[in-house]
């Protein structure tokens, strides 16, 4: 009996250590960072959620006049700064690293741009090594192959790199939705569409973190222009917000939980969102459950302290004189230093999960040659074939030898500009993808190309603005005349002519709706005609390929060319991708994930934007000496459009557009069929399914969207709003396959201001399955009885002014 007694005092007390341990729900890694804040100093808790700058190569004489935080002024020899040149040598090129404390443990982090794959120093000097990167499809092909299984797999690759490369935290995904055809990093993002959006970003999240690394979802929230971004004041309703700009972000954090969350640089309603506790604290921890850290974009907000106050926890990419303000905020109690505490472990509890914490051993040495096959085939698969008459594509097995029109041709696009590029070892042209694929451009017509192209170059490399440096030196090469007798010359003596049309764009700045942006200039129009007159006559096709980040004119010239293919901007095996669809070797399958209006001013959003300035007149008194995007002017947009982006807009007041939301062609036909409900009573769930057949000639995957029709009762509702999708398997011909989507309560809730819930109303519903948001298949009703509450969230972000918003 004593041995027995003493076996459960014994147990007892084990019980009562891990208690103790656990400290009633903390895990063991919240309890070591808490005890590691205990041992810190104020001054390296500040030092650790400031970061370290951000170094920037530019001329001395522009250094000399840029802040601190990128990389401008002198530098004190000193401790702390011999331990940032230290950490920045862990990973050349990365947009941010924090500070490091060997002797407690705490790992420095470096955060690295971005959405089409890992951006560092590719070439170091004395290194013989080179640390290229792939450069992935940019997000908008992503989102239009509508496969999520694909995006996770492109996610997995590149957060391989990050792991390999030492990287702890990839600035990715991008996840702003496409208000305007017009904002300059439309490319970074997925869709007009917030469920797309989620989705998409969900699965790239969860890929890249399948390797132990991190994400930094971004930019939260409502960063949808350049211009004026540091300080325009974006003002939009609760229920707009909820449902259309936070909704992708809820997806994502709620389904993939990702390491970070960078907020955005614009004010939401009156307030930075770096300084937003509304947005922060109430709607990202309290509302969504986040539990990871938050960090400003790179010079963000303007109050360090109201920042950490607000929950926004790291301060990138910092500066000297903010850990002095910081440091100062504190001690004269205006920040207290429990929330400071607070900041820094939530900063520790993603350190000790990351590879340089474990002592990972990284190898800088991915397998790039296996990367770019999987860009390769992303690439394809969100490629949208627009038009193809008399089954233009793909080209027949006849034909061999190829002219390629346009600069983009040879000098194609990967992808967009700014921290949205990737520095890769190579890009595949359009001309030797033709090659590599046993096709024989036409190398004369090339030569004149190239002449042109180096002529076009020459004359954006003298600057020392570091706006082109910033850029990548990705300087737009204008489109060269192509005369009637050059085109019958190539007609004569090729099969068939591709005509490149390129755009590109960044960070930095919008795009224009004008000729040679938007619009397509009066020489590609006339290329287009010209060419495809010549090739035309002698009974051979043209086809024009678009290389474009975002939105361009299309209804005025694309029943011309023989097919029209949007290519996008398909990262760096872009050339091989391209003819892999051109050749038929893969079968486009991609559906537009963003509507092509037939006119810019036919966009709900080009009334408002990119805003107007509050004072009347610019304010140049910070001027940057070149970094015009980071001035801080006094201005204002508001999103009259409301509720209505994009097809919500053009299908609820029936605007025709060039060519819809969801739609894309494909080589071979399906047939839907069974639609059926599981109920015709909606209960808080219901089920839809769909019967999807090839019957067509040749294999292919078709996207089956599913959108709801719901009455309009308290809240006003659009014509169709997108419910779940989801994409066949490779069907050959005669093949099909059933598609099942479960949506509950939250899918077919909409936000109710008045008591900051979401509901569903009592009516009649009209479930509609199809090809793309007009191309309706099959569609069945369903009821609900009585209103349903699907959730009560904070009140949260209201706007202090009155909106003149769109209604019906």
């Amino acid at each position: 009996m004593r041995t027995k007694k003493r076996s459960q005092a014994q147990w007892l007390i084990v019980i009562l250590l891990l208690f103790a341990n656990l400290s009633w729900g903390i895990t063991p890694t919240e309890k070591k960072t808490k005890d590691i804040v205990k041992s810190m100093t104020l001054e390296q808790k500040v030092q650790l959620v400031i970061g370290t700058g951000m170094y920037f190569p530019m001329p001395d004489s522009i250094k000399e006049k840029m802040p601190p935080m990128f990389g401008g002024g002198p530098r004190e020899d000193n401790a702390y700064n011999r331990m940032v040149d230290k950490i920045r040598m862990y990973l050349p090129g990365t947009a941010g690293v924090t500070a490091e404390f060997p002797e407690l443990e705490i790992t420095s982090q470096a955060l690295a741009d971005g959405p089409a794959g890992l951006r560092i120093t590719p070439i170091r000097e004395g290194d013989e090594q080179t640390y290229y990167c792939t450069a992935f499809p940019i997000a908008t092909v992503l989102a239009s192959s509508w496969d999520t299984e694909l995006v996770e797999k492109v996610g997995q690759t590149m957060g391989n790199e990050v792991l390999e490369y030492g990287a702890e935290v990839l600035l990715a995904p991008g996840m702003n939705i496409q208000r305007d055809p017009l904002c300059g990093r439309n490319f970074e993002y997925y869709s007009e569409d917030p469920l797309v959006t989620g989705k998409m970003a969900a699965a790239m999240v969860k890929g890249i973190q399948s390797n132990g690394v991190g994400t930094s979802i971004k930019h939260f929230a409502v960063n949808n222009q350049e211009t004026n971004r540091m300080s325009v004041n974006t003002i939009v309703s609760e229920r707009a917000l909820r449902e259309i700009y936070l909704k992708g972000f809820e997806i994502a954090v709620k389904e993939a939980k990702p390491w970070t969350v960078m907020s955005s640089y614009n004010k939401l309603n009156g307030t930075y969102t770096s300084e937003s506790h509304d947005l922060l604290t109430k709607i990202l921890r309290n509302d969504w459950g986040f539990d990871g850290y938050v960090m400003t974009d790179w010079g963000g907000g303007s109050d360090v302290a109201i920042q950490m106050i607000a929950g926004n926890d790291m301060i990138q990419p910092g500066s000297p004189q903010q850990i002095e303000e910081l440091i100062a905020s504190v001690k004269s109690g205006k920040l207290d230093e429990s929330i400071l505490d607070k900041n820094v472990e939530r900063i520790l509890n993603i350190m000790i999960e990351s590879p340089r914490y474990k002592a990972y051993n990284f190898s800088s040495k991915p397998n790039l040659k296996l990367h770019a096959q999987v860009t390769r085939q992303a690439a394809t698969d969100g490629m949208v074939l627009l038009e193809n008459k008399n089954n233009a594509l793909p080209l027949s097995t006849k034909v061999k030898k190829v002219a390629t029109f346009g600069a983009t041709s040879l000098d194609i696009v990967s992808g967009g500009t700014g921290s949205g590029d990737v520095n890769e070892a190579y890009t595949i042209s359009m001309f030797d993808g033709l090659k590599n694929n046993g096709l024989t451009p036409d190398s004369e017509l090339a030569g004149i190309y190239e002449e042109h192209i180096k002529a076009e170059k020459e004359k954006g490399n003298k600057s020392d603005n570091p706006l082109v440096a910033f850029m990548g030196g990705k300087v737009p090469v204008e489109e060269m005349a192509v005369s009637k007798e050059l085109a019958e010359i190539m007609a004569e003596k090729n099969d068939v002519a591709l005509i490149t049309i390129g755009r590109n764009s960044g960070e930095g700045g919008d795009r224009k709706a004008e000729k040679g942006d938007f619009y397509l200039t009066d020489v590609e129009k006339e290329m287009i005609t010209t060419v495809t007159e010549a090739f035309n006559k002698k009974g051979k096709m043209a086809i024009v390929i678009l290389n474009i980040g975002g939105v361009v004119e299309t209804a005025s010239w694309s029943s011309v060319p023989d097919a029209v293919l949007c290519a996008w901007q398909p990262g760096q095996e872009a050339g091989n991708s391209i003819v892999d669809v051109l050749t038929g070797k893969v079968n486009p399958s991609g559906k537009l994930a963003i509507t092509f209006p037939k006119s810019y001013c036919d966009a709900p959003s080009a009334k408002t934007f990119p805003g107007y300035s509050i004072k009347g007149e610019e304010d140049d008194a910070d001027d940057l000496s070149g970094f015009s995007f980071m001035r801080r002017v006094p201005w204002e947009v508001v999103y009259e459009e409301d509720i209505y982006v994009g097809y919500r807009y053009y299908n609820t007041f029936d605007v025709p557009v060039a060519y819809e939301f969801g739609y894309g062609l494909s080589y071979t036909d399906f047939e839907f069929s069974n639609l059926k409900l599981n109920s015709d009573k909606f209960d808080g769930k219901i089920s839809v399914s769909v019967t999807v057949k090839n019957t067509g000639k040749v294999a292919g995957r078709e996207v089956v969207q599913v959108y709801v029709s719901a009455p309009d009762g308290k809240l006003e509702k659009p014509e169709a709003e997108l419910t779940a999708f989801g994409k066949t398997a490779l069907l050959a011909p005669g093949k099909s396959e059933t598609l099942t989507f479960d949506i509950d309560a939250m899918d077919l809730a909409s936000f109710n201001e008045a008591n900051s819930d979401w509901l569903v109303e009592a009516g009649d519903y009209t479930m509609k399955v199809g090809a793309s948001s007009t191309d309706i298949k099959s569609k069945d009703s369903f009821t609900v009885e009585k209103g349903i509450v699907a959730g009560t969230v904070s009140k949260a972000l209201a706007p202090e002014v009155e909106i003149n918003k769109l209604t019906k």
